[in-house]
């Protein structure tokens, strides 16, 4: 796994270490795996932004708890120029600005990715039709004081 940061190699383990903790639907975030909201509350697990969120931060860097915060969390990435640790985003819903979905990158074909209700975070091929781009996190970039919550719900989609 070559990373083009310390950080970024350091959040794609993070996220890799993760693999097999149940999609929670709302779940997750800076301390870990946590129970979701709406049909996630009875499941202990990650969400897609829950996971990124907190990759990033075992990297020392928040990103924010939603697709849309984390979106505007550094400098955006050429598709060809994915690095590990990379943020990738999905615009699954046409009708609804932004990206809804979001993985962590551990190469420049392949994320970790938190996928949906049902199943358990797991790595899979990065190349989608609904990609919508790539961001590298920064410090800088990323000016976010820590959320302030106990179980992990964070109230995303």
């Amino acid at each position: 796994m070559l990373a083009r940061s310390a950080a970024g190699a350091i959040a794609a383990r993070a996220a890799v270490e993760m693999i097999g903790v149940p999609y929670s639907w709302g779940g997750g975030g800076v301390r870990g795996p946590g129970y979701g909201i709406g049909k996630g509350a009875k499941t202990w697990g990650f969400d897609c932004s829950g996971l990124s969120e907190y990759a990033w931060a075992r990297a020392g860097v928040l990103i924010g708890t939603t697709t849309q915060e984390q979106w505007r969390a550094g400098i955006r990435v050429e598709k060809e120029q994915i690095a590990p640790g990379d943020l990738v985003f999905y615009d699954n819903d046409r009708n609804s600005p932004g990206p809804e979905h979001v993985g962590v990158a551990v190469d420049a074909t392949h994320m970790v990715n938190a996928p949906y209700t049902g199943q358990a975070v797991r790595v899979e091929p990065l190349d989608r039709q609904t990609f919508m781009g790539a961001v590298r996190p920064s410090e800088s970039a990323a000016n976010l004081d820590p959320p302030a919550y106990s179980t992990g719900a964070t109230g995303r989609g």
